[in-house]
C-alpha cells in the first residue's frame, strides 16, 4: 500500500512530510513575517483582522483560543476585548513563530491574561467545552487534515461558542482575478526574494492559497464538523473571507 499524499502548494507530497515542510517555510519567514504582511497587503490585513474580531462577538471576560496565532496580531486584539477577567491562548505549531509572538506581546506590555502553547490544530490538548471563541487566521490552509482540525475546534468550544476562520479564498470577478494572479505568481515571489531573501516560501504562499477550499466548500466542511449557522463574509472581492460557525 502506498502512503497517502497531500498538496504542498501545487506539489503532491507524502502526508507525513507536509508539517515538516510547512515548518521550514515559517522558520524561514518568521523574521520578516510582519513586514511582509504589511507589504503584501498594503496594510489591509490589519483591517481584515479587525473585521474578524468584530464578527467573533467576543465579549469582556471570555476565553479565546487563537490558533496559528503567529506573531500575535489577533491575540492582542482579543486581549483588548476580553479585558482583565478574560483569557487568550496564543498558539502555533511553529516554535519560531510562537516565540516571536510572545516576545512581541511582552514588548507591547501585554503581560497578563495571555497564555502560550505550541500545539497542533488537529489534536488540541484542551478539555471539551473550554473556549468561548476559537479563531484561526491565515493558518487553516497549512493544516494537513482540515476536517480533523475543524472537529477538534468544535470539541473545545463551549455550547454557544463561535469559530472564526479568516483565510485567503477564491477571488470574485474575472478581471480582478487576472490581476490578482499576476500579483500572486509574479510580484509576490519577487517581493519575497528582495525583502525576505526567500522566493520559494512566498511562491508556496501563492500556491497554497489556490489549493485552499473555496468559500462554499469550507462552509460545508464546517457544517460537516458539526457547526451550525455557518456563513462567510467576502472581503476585498474574496481575496480573503471570514467564515463563522456556532456550536449549539
Amino acid at each position: 500500500m502506498t502512503d497517502q499524499t497531500t498538496h504542498f502548494g501545487f506539489r503532491q507530497v507524502p502526508e507525513g512530510d507536509k508539517a515538516r515542510m510547512v515548518k521550514s517555510v515559517f522558520d524561514s519567514v518568521a523574521g520578516k513575517y510582519d513586514l511582509m504582511n504589511d507589504l503584501m497587503s498594503l496594510g489591509i490585513h490589519r483591517i481584515w483582522k479587525r473585521i474578524a474580531l468584530q464578527l467573533s462577538h467576543v465579549r469582556y471576560g471570555e476565553k479565546v483560543l487563537d490558533l496559528a496565532g503567529g506573531t500575535g496580531d489577533m491575540t492582542a486584539l482579543f486581549r483588548d476585548r476580553v479585558g482583565e477577567k478574560g483569557q487568550v491562548v496564543l498558539s502555533d505549531i511553529n516554535a519560531e513563530m510562537l516565540t516571536r509572538g510572545r516576545d512581541r506581546l511582552l514588548d507591547e506590555g501585554i503581560t497578563s491574561g495571555v497564555e502560550f502553547a505550541q500545539i497542533d490544530a488537529e489534536k488540541l490538548p484542551f478539555p471539551d467545552n473550554s473556549f468561548d471563541c476559537v479563531c484561526i487566521a491565515f493558518g487553516l490552509r497549512n493544516v494537513t487534515h482540515k476536517d480533523e482540525a475543524l472537529k477538534s475546534m468544535y470539541r473545545v468550544l463551549k455550547p454557544g461558542g463561535r469559530l472564526i476562520v479568516l483565510e485567503f479564498s477564491e477571488v470574485q470577478g474575472a478581471v480582478f482575478k487576472k490581476t490578482y494572479d499576476l500579483y500572486s505568481f509574479r510580484l509576490l515571489p519577487l517581493m519575497g526574494k528582495l525583502v525576505a531573501n526567500d522566493e520559494e516560501s512566498y511562491r508556496y504562499l501563492a500556491e497554497s492559497i489556490r489549493m485552499h477550499p473555496n468559500q462554499e466548500t469550507l462552509k460545508q466542511m464546517m457544517q460537516d464538523a458539526g457547526f451550525s449557522r455557518c456563513e462567510f463574509f467576502n472581503l476585498t472581492h474574496g481575496v480573503v473571507a471570514v467564515h463563522r460557525g456556532y456550536k449549539v
